[in-house]
């Protein structure tokens, strides 16, 4: 079984001055670092899907040396993170059982994140998300028998939000690892300390 990580950074970040996909915290890229989480913890393949800024974003990616890392283009991004997913599911081939959605705007969920997803399996059944003390976040792990209903039920902003809330899924603990919030503001810290169990 395959599992590929979908790296959702395809927004504009009007309130973090221009797209997430461009931000750097120092010296450190916010879309190759959150390549890597994907990859480090487990994922077999990265698809990147980009919008806003997408020449300098899809240039900033092909500097990653890693030849699992592709990307798709979101012609329509701007209508949502719902667009921007369905874009990520769309072709996938079929060795492909699951998808791991993450989000480029996430600087403190590291690697240990996703492995911990990934440590209840990659069945096709499948369908689980990371939470951070009782708070459900991303990453979403969607085994393939959902992505039909997941790309159905997509609209606007609001991504699997619906389908999740429709679906019984498994919820990981992941609030001893990572803060798990988005940040949209420069003036947010980028990273936060994790509870500890």
């Amino acid at each position: 079984m395959t599992v590929l990580g979908i790296l959702l950074a395809a927004g504009a970040g009007r309130r973090m001055g221009g797209p997430k996909a461009l931000v750097r915290d120092g010296d450190t890229s916010w879309l190759l670092r959150s390549v890597d989480v994907l990859l480090d913890g487990g994922c077999d393949a990265v698809r990147v899907v980009l919008g806003a800024g997408y020449d300098d974003a899809a240039a900033l990616l092909a500097t990653h040396p890693d030849p699992r890392v592709g990307h798709v283009r979101s012609v329509d991004w701007a209508e949502g993170m719902g667009t921007s997913l369905r874009d990520g599911l769309s072709d996938l081939p079929g060795e492909v059982s699951a998808a791991v959605v993450h989000l480029v705007d996430l600087p403190d969920v590291g690697a240990d994140v996703v492995a911990r997803l990934l440590a209840g399996g990659a069945a096709p059944d499948r369908l689980a998300r990371a939470c951070f003390s009782g708070r459900p976040g991303h990453p979403v792990l969607m085994g393939r028998a959902h992505w039909p209903g997941v790309r159905d039920s997509l609209a606007g902003d609001a991504g699997a939000k619906g389908y999740l809330a429709a679906h019984d899924h498994e919820q990981v603990e992941c609030g001893d690892l990572a803060g798990g919030h988005d940040v949209d503001s420069p003036r947010e810290p980028t990273t936060r300390q994790p509870r500890r169990r």
